[in-house]
This record gives structure tokens, sequence and C-alpha cells, in this order.
């Protein structure tokens, strides 16, 4: 089964873009893959690129053709590269699958629990509303549920968002009582200081994890972390390899690993991940902002590894993009429920997706201190 094509889509629905990737064999058997980091004209770039080393491969060495990619030019690849490796992964992963008529879980072990549990987002990063946001997550039937530092428009004060952080997990445990899960998303917004005295403040609500508490660029700073905050701490999702996931694993300066199949290498690179984390002790928590497609293999990779933890969806699957996507993950009771459709287990319309044209990435968001100054998004 020989490689024909590799293409990709970037399209826009309402506010939310995708780029997929398509692989084509010369059997006519196809998968989809999907990017992250939302530098799509950069991802594209490197798609096709990557396309003239796989045309006329073997599309059955997967692991052999990941190599092909990440070390055939060389140098080492960064977060846009990663991307495009991603979704070209986990496209092979999706066909290989499909031509043996059996879901992804299968060729990576078979599953290792009938369901996976996930968290969705409550309260849009405003202290207004979201105990009740809390409430209707947990009325729907969602276990866990995430919120994230507040913001005041593009203002972005420390001193406020310790304040208002505070406040608001205080309002989500007593909205949602003791049975359901809140996680806590820093977002790589404040100096290790600053996130020690959020994390120390909120304490009390016993969140499952604190995600981000700061930026990813100096691992090391980690470790004085660990040494102050007693609650769970989530990271990883900035990370485009195992690599760069080395020091947080190996040093155990993380509770749950937060790798993101769309930008750390696809599935090939995301398994590898989850199993150096698992001699560790580390659970996995999927980081999944994204679509469909990420939303599928997120759930085979959770449900094929022992040390999962959490998976995010942003949003319920199958309420969004349907026109594109017909097919998607099946949620239940808070639950991603595996099915034995083969492949990903997706369905994906290319030409409604050619049809809704990818509307650019705009000037992004920067929020401000009251200085002027900017901090991350």
């Amino acid at each position: 089964m020989k490689i024909r094509d590799v293409r990709s889509v970037a399209f826009t629905i309402s506010t939310r873009s995708m780029l997929v990737a398509i692989v084509e064999t010369d059997e006519g058997v196809t998968g989809i893959g999907e990017a992250g980091t939302g530098q799509f004209p950069a991802i594209q770039g490197a798609i096709e690129s990557l396309k003239q080393r796989l045309v006329g491969e073997d599309a059955t060495r997967i692991e052999h053709l990941w190599q092909v990619m990440w070390r055939g030019g060389f140098f080492p690849g960064g977060h846009i590269f990663g991307a495009a490796v991603s979704a070209i992964d986990i496209a092979l992963w999706d066909l290989n699958a499909k031509a043996l008529g059996v879901p992804v879980y299968r060729l990576l072990g078979g599953k290792c629990r009938d369901r996976v549990p996930c968290y969705t987002h409550i309260g849009g990063h405003k202290l207004e509303g979201v105990a009740e946001s809390a409430l209707k997550a947990a009325e729907e039937g969602w276990r866990l549920v995430r919120w994230g530092i507040p913001e005041q428009g593009l203002r972005h004060e420390p001193r406020v968002v310790i304040r208002e952080s505070i406040a608001g997990m205080e309002r989500i445990r007593e909205a949602v009582g003791e049975d359901v899960e809140v996680c806590f998303d820093i977002h790589a917004r404040l100096d290790p200081s600053d996130a020690i005295q959020l994390s120390r403040g909120i304490e009390h609500t016993r969140p499952f994890f604190i995600e981000d508490p700061i930026r990813s660029e100096n691992v090391h700073l980690f470790r004085h972390l660990r040494q102050h905050i007693h609650s769970p701490i989530a990271a990883g999702e900035h990370y485009a390899s195992k690599w760069e996931m080395q020091q947080l694993i190996e040093e155990d300066l993380i509770d749950f690993v937060r790798a993101d199949l769309c930008i750390v290498g696809g599935l090939t690179e995301g398994r590898k991940v989850a199993n150096w984390a698992e001699t560790h002790q580390i659970r996995l928590a999927t980081h999944n902002p994204l679509g469909p497609i990420s939303a599928a293999a997120c759930m085979h990779l959770s449900c094929a590894v022992t040390n999962q933890g959490v998976s995010e969806m942003t949003r319920r699957p199958g309420s969004t993009m349907t026109d594109v996507f017909p097919v998607q993950v099946t949620w239940e009771d808070g639950y991603l429920l595996p099915s034995d459709r083969p492949g990903l287990g997706i369905e994906f319309d290319e030409k409604a997706a050619r049809a809704q044209p990818y509307q650019g990435p705009g000037k992004g968001r920067m929020l401000l201190r009251d200085d002027g100054s900017i901090t991350n998004w």
C-alpha cells in the first residue's frame, strides 16, 4: 500500500479554524489527521515539503515514516514542523486501521478501559456566572470541568487575577459539591511567585490539577514550584517532541503530562510520551482545544494506555461542525466511548470543508498589564 498523495485543507467554521491533512494510498484507502498551533499557512508549507519525502513510500511503515519526516531534514523540527508531522502521522494511523477494518486503539494494543473520562471548559475565563456555568455542566453529565484565570477584557493584572481566581474556585466548589472534579488553568500567564500564591490560595477547593502554572521555556523553574505547590501539577501542551518533555518526566516535576497529539508528533510520539510517563507514575491528560479529529485521536490513545488520567474536550463531541464531520466520537455521561468503527471512527467531508475558506489567524490576542506590558494569552 503506497502513498499516492498528501494534501491539506484549512477552513473556518464560524470563529473556529482547522487544518486537516489527508493521506491517500494507491489502494484507495484514505486517512485524516489534524494540526495544532494555529499557524496554518506555515504548517501547510511544511506538509507540502514533507509530501516530497512520502509519496511512493509504503504507508504501513508508520514508525519508519515518522523518522523519515522528523529526521529527514537533519535540523530538528519545531512547533510548526511538529504540527505538520502530527497531522500526517495521525492520518497514517487512521488509514492503516481502516485498511485492516479495525479501530485505531486495536493497533495501539487494544482497550485498557471501556470508556475515557474527559472534562469540558466552563465560564469562559469570566468570574461572573462561573458557578452557574459549572452547575450547568454538571447537570449535563460532565464529571470533570475546567476553569481558567478570569480576564477583564484584555487586562491582566496579577494581583487582581489571584484575588478573583480564588473567589471563582470557591464559587465553583460550592456550586458543584464534592462529586465534580475541577481543573484550574493558569495558562502560563503568571510568574512563579504569583503562580505559587494563587495555587496555595485555591488549595482548599481541592483542584484536580493546576495546569500550566508558568511559561514553558524554563523547565527548571518547575523544581521551585514543586517545593511550594501541593496540588497536582499538569504541563506539557507547549512541547513539540518527547525530548522537550524529558526534564518534566525524569525529575517527576508534574503529575499529569499534557501531550497535544496535534503538536507533539501525532499518535506515534504521543504513545511514547505516555509510556515514558507511566514509568514515573505520571498520568496522561491529553491537551485538546481542537476539532473532531484531535478528539478522536485522544480517545484512541487514552483508551489504550494504562496511565490515563483525563482527556480534554472543550465542547461535547457531535455538538459542532457536523456538516464537515457528520460522524464524530461518542460522548455519554462525561465519558468518551470507543466504538468498533474502523480507523479513527469519524467521517470527514472534504468538499464541505473547502466550501468554508480559511479566514486567517488575525492579529492574535495579547493580554496587557496595567503598565502596558504584555503577558501570555
